[in-house]
């Protein structure tokens, strides 16, 4: 099996001023075709320490994909690094400065002079079409796969699809991979874990691979085989081991989301929700109307972070927040009550909670979020404690409230 490895090249990343979403796109991609990343650099803007990297990656994979430093600017330094590691000189393109112009003529601008360094790739290797006006660069050296892709993820993307994914499913060879991913939401990763068991061991074909994210637990099941349909059916084999494992802990396969899966069940059953929020200050309601045709079934929200705006827009009774607390069970669900009264939906959803980092107690620590679902079978109201930051308990809270929107749509 071929293995690669990602190269991300650019002082900006190393000082935590760019976040380098590039080569999370490419190991995903690469994946996807069975070529696994084994290893991943990032270095900064010098020839030398771009030089290392494509050695140390050459040792340990078949293909190096290296991203940024294609620029036109002095500390654009990945096409030399490229020609000193191939032992080769940089050569003028003609053909390639005659596109960088076009690309500044569609935008009714002169090419800076300065440009001209982006016609140069080394001797011998292919320049790789761009929507912007740095070509890539791919050359075969010792039997290995060596490409170098703009950093501004758009354009490198693009590339990628287009002029890099054809000659890696050429160089893989005839190898069939299936991916599916199954989206789960109710349970932490390590429980998933047990309850999966042996099944992620690794070294089995397919695959069983976990990552989590905001409380989302994905796995990844990947199925090898010399033929696509024999890879589809051990796939399918192990997607309905896993459904039967996990039950409604799986909400959705491949990038659904829970506000998209919640949403087509909505639809479905023509019905409608309406939320109030208070420490989620709107997130939910993003959420929700994130997803395509969301206007079909949501209706109405409220940010009610204060005392007084449950009180005058939802109607929540004075008296209760006296003597409950803003942050109660009964402030939930008198939330959830108004929300559905006054937007007249079939479902409506209230959240109180203390988001943090300050204004807990010892009886109220931060973290502590209630959640209500009301419809016309009544109040359902869960009590989480979320121990994470401040965003991040707001992003389960939410996510959490609409898995209970899920699980009651699923009756």
């Amino acid at each position: 099996m071929k293995k690669a490895s990602i190269i991300t090249i650019g002082n900006e990343i190393l000082a935590g001023k760019t976040v380098d979403t590039n080569a999370a796109y490419l190991a995903v991609e690469l994946q996807n075709i069975g070529i696994p990343v084994v290893s991943t650099y990032t270095v900064p803007d010098e020839i030398g320490a771009i030089v290392r990297a494509l050695n140390l990656a050459g040792d340990n994979a078949d293909v190096i994909i290296a991203t940024g430093g294609l620029g036109p600017t002095d500390d654009d330094l990945t096409r030399q690094a490229f020609a000193e590691f191939l032992g080769v000189e940089l050569k003028f393109r003609e053909n390639l400065l005659e596109k960088i112009r076009e690309c500044f003529a569609q935008r009714n601008l002169d090419m800076p002079e300065i440009n001209k360094i982006q016609a140069y790739i080394p001797a011998g290797a292919k320049a790789l079409k761009n929507i912007g006006t740095a070509p890539g660069i791919l050359a075969g050296h010792k039997g290995k796969l060596f490409i170098a892709l703009p950093g501004v993820p758009t354009e490198m993307e693009q590339m990628f699809e287009e002029s890099v994914l054809p000659e890696l499913k050429e160089f893989a060879g005839g190898q069939a991979v299936i991916v599916r991913k199954l989206k789960c939401f109710g349970a932490g990763e390590s429980t998933i874990a047990e309850m999966v068991g042996d099944m992620m061991q690794r070294g089995r074909n397919p695959l069983i691979n976990c990552t989590a994210s905001s409380g989302i637990i994905t796995l990844h099941i990947i199925a090898t085989a010399e033929e696509q349909n024999e890879a589809q059916k051990m796939v399918e084999k192990d997607e309905k081991f896993l459904r039967d494992i996990l039950g409604e802990l799986v909400y959705g396969l491949g990038e659904q989301t829970l506000a998209e899966v919640v949403g087509e069940k909505l639809a479905r059953q023509n019905q409608s929700i309406a939320v109030a929020e208070s420490c989620t200050g709107g997130s939910l309601a993003k959420l929700i109307t994130d997803a395509p045709g969301a206007s079909g079934y949501f209706t109405y929200g409220w940010i009610t972070y204060s005392n007084e705006a449950k009180i005058s827009e939802l109607g929540v009774p004075t008296e209760l927040i006296e003597k409950h607390g803003a942050v109660s069970e009964q402030v939930a669900e008198a939330m959830a009550r108004g929300a559905r009264r006054k937007a007249g939906t079939d479902f409506a959803i209230g959240i109180t909670g203390i988001a943090g980092p300050t204004g807990g107690t010892e009886q109220k620590p931060v973290g502590l979020v209630y959640i209500s679902i009301d419809s016309n079978s009544g109040c359902q109201t869960k009590c989480c404690h979320f121990i994470n930051k401040r965003q991040l308990t707001r992003q389960r809270a939410a996510q959490t409230a609409l898995n209970m929107l899920r699980l009651k749509l699923n009756i």
